[in-house]
């Protein structure tokens, strides 16, 4: 059965000390979920388990994001969190310290929905 993709939230989330990859995206993916209000799931009945939930982010070193520990941090439904090349490494030319910058996609997909939320 094919998923209907129904939320899509950016966000952006930084390390300025610490030159983490993880920290940053972390950040980056709670600044989406902010953003974020669904009472889909009351409205219809359908329940938070059903939800394929796909995260992207952005790093400049995605080798270094452990995908594993922002997927089980993630609050509703069933999560995958990948890691790409995107985002800035920002280089204070005074101390040579990285700043990194994260970008995130999270994105929610259900299985179609026919009448009363019930899967079609």
């Amino acid at each position: 059965m094919s998923l209907q993709r129904f939320i899509i939230e950016m966000g952006m989330g930084n390390d300025l000390h610490g030159q983490d990859y993880t920290k940053a995206a972390g950040r980056a993916i709670e600044d989406a979920l902010r953003h974020s209000s669904i009472p889909l799931f009351g409205a219809v009945g359908v329940s938070h388990d059903q939800m394929q939930v796909q995260v992207t982010v952005g790093v400049q070193r995605p080798e270094r994001v452990d995908c594993v520990a922002l997927a089980e941090k993630l609050p509703r439904g069933r999560a995958q969190v990948q890691a790409v090349e995107g985002g800035l490494d920002i280089v204070n030319p005074d101390s040579g310290e990285v700043t990194v910058v994260a970008q995130a996609a999270v994105e929610a997909f259900l299985p179609p929905q026919g009448a009363r939320g019930r899967a079609v």
